[in-house]
Formats: C-alpha cells, structure tokens, sequence
C-alpha cells in the first residue's frame, strides 16, 4: 500500500501550513471572544487535519489523471502511478475515503470551514478533470490553482472567526503571491526540461508559454501581491511599512532559487531545505512581531492627509 500513500502526497501536507497566517491575522485584527480559547485551538486542529486530508485528495486524482503526461517529464515519470502502476479501483476508494474524511473534519469546526474545504475540493475537479481541466489552458493554469492560497487563508481566519470576512485586500494578495510561487514554478519547470515541444507533452499549458512570457506573469503577480498586502498591512498599523522592503526582497530572492538548478522552486514543499530562505523568512516573522509590539509615531506622516509645513 506504500505507492497508494505516496500518491496522497502526505509529504506536501506542509504546504496546509499556509492556513496559519489567515489564523494569525485573525486574531489580530479581529473581535474574538478568547474565553472560547480552548474551542478555538480544537477548530485550529480541525481545520488543519480536514485542508490535508482535501489536499491529499486533489493529489491522489491529479496523480491518476496526469499519468499520461508526467511519463514526458524527467522526474515525475518515476511518480508509482507511472512506473509502478495502480489499481484504478484503490484510487477511487482512496480518493473518495480522502474526501469523506475532509469533509467531516470540516463539519466539525464549523459551516464556514465546511464551505471553504467544499470550495478547495471544487478547485481539485476543475483543475484535473476534463473537460474544463483548468491546468491545460495558459494563464488560467496558474490562477486556478494558486486561488487555493486564498481559500487556505480563509480556512485559518474562520477557525478564529465565523462572523466576518477578512478585508479583500490581504485575501487577494495571498492569491497573488500563490499566483507569483506557481508561475515561478512552472517557469523552473519548462527552464529544466529545456525542449518546448517535450514540455508541451508533459503540460499542455506550456505550448503556449515561454520562458519570457512566465517571467513577466510572475512579476506581474508579485507586483499585485505587494502592492495589495502593503495597502492591508498599511492600513491596520502603519508600522507594518517597515517590513515592506524585506518583503520585496524576498520575492527576489526567490526569483534567484528559481533558476537554480533542480530548483526547490519545482516543489514548493521541499523549501525548507533552503537554509536561508528559512532563516530570511524568520526574520521577517521576528520584524512583523516587533512591530506588532511598537508604535512609531513618526510613522504617521505616510498616512497623514496633511501636507508637512516648514
């Protein structure tokens, strides 16, 4: 059953990980009832459990349904489904268990986690399956999966909160740094497989895609993340202006792992193994806190309608 297990991809359950800052902004700009702490964290560990679970099972069908291709690509035609062969019988059973397992944790924490995961597993279909197969079309490959960012932040923010929305800003750049990592991704992918015509066998995306044409998308998506997430951290404390630059710098830096060779770019769950990105990430972790923590009053002429006198 190992090849089964692998194709739910258990290992990328660390990407689920990216529920937690829609848990974080939630409690931080929210009105949230802390005597229910003990609720919360239980809602936390539901919500998390329940994003794997779907998670694997968007894995499980993508694996199954992309066998046909993955065989063109270096790596992933060394994936069980390719190579070692499954029973289509014991997909489905695992893909359906997934599911059922998914969605009752997500009863469980609450109507608004239900709908988000429901959402998440819609994601999964209409990026997999034909005819709509949302990853064979170009542009649309890359926001459709990456929407699931943003369906991840909303998860963490209605474990804390289930009677309002978090503000648009912050949900559409999580949307848009997905987009920036997925884009990334795929420009690392058709960069190592180096022939456009095998790269359009592996993904059907990739016949109209070029290095360039990636390169501009993914900025284009780091420049709506930052500029949205500054406007949301700028708003709520205006402090937050400090981590800005570090933030840019980090989308650069991770422009610079892209054109690594075997690039972690290619399978986001093996960043940390990046060392410094890990530690530069931290950092900027320490700095927002610290500047939860400070007022800088100066700070208020970036805000201020006023003109400054001399």
């Amino acid at each position: 059953m190992k090849k089964y297990i692998r194709i739910a991809r258990p290992d990328h359950w660390i990407k689920q990980l990216f529920i937690f800052p829609g848990t974080i902004f939630a409690l931080l700009i929210a009105n949230i009832d802390y005597s229910a702490y003990s609720k919360m964290i239980v809602t936390i560990v539901l919500g998390f459990l329940s994003t794997c679970f779907i998670a694997s099972a968007n894995y499980v069908i993508n694996e199954w349904l992309d066998a046909e291709f993955d065989k063109y690509h270096p790596t992933k035609k060394y994936r069980a489904v390719v190579s070692e062969g499954v029973k289509e019988s014991i997909v489905y059973v695992e893909y359906a268990l997934l599911t059922v397992a998914g969605m009752g944790l997500a009863y469980l924490a609450s109507n608004q986690v239900l709908f988000c995961e429901a959402w998440l597993w819609v994601m999964g279909v209409l990026y997999n399956v034909k005819p709509i197969r949302t990853k064979d079309i170009a542009i649309l490959d890359v926001l459709s999966e990456s929407v699931n960012n943003a369906i991840r932040l909303l998860i963490g923010w209605f474990c804390i909160v289930q009677t309002q929305l978090p503000p648009v800003s912050i949900v559409i750049a999580y949307w848009m740094g997905g987009a920036f990592l997925m884009a990334t991704k795929r420009f690392s992918e058709y960069r190592m497989i180096g022939n456009p015509e095998l790269a359009a066998l592996y993904r059907k995306s990739f016949k109209y895609y070029s290095e360039e044409l990636l390169l501009l998308s993914a900025f284009f998506y780091a420049l709506c993340s930052t500029s949205l997430m500054g406007i949301f951290l700028v708003k709520y404390k205006v402090e937050f202006i400090i981590i800005m630059p570090f933030i840019f710098l980090l989308f650069c830096y991770y422009f610079h792992i892209a054109f690594k060779e075997d690039s972690a770019a290619q399978k986001p769950e093996k960043l940390f193994k990046e060392k410094w990105l890990m530690v530069y990430v931290l950092f900027i972790v320490v700095l927002f806190l610290l500047c939860v923590l400070v007022d800088i009053p100066m700070l208020q002429m970036f805000t201020s309608n006023e003109l400054i006198s001399f």
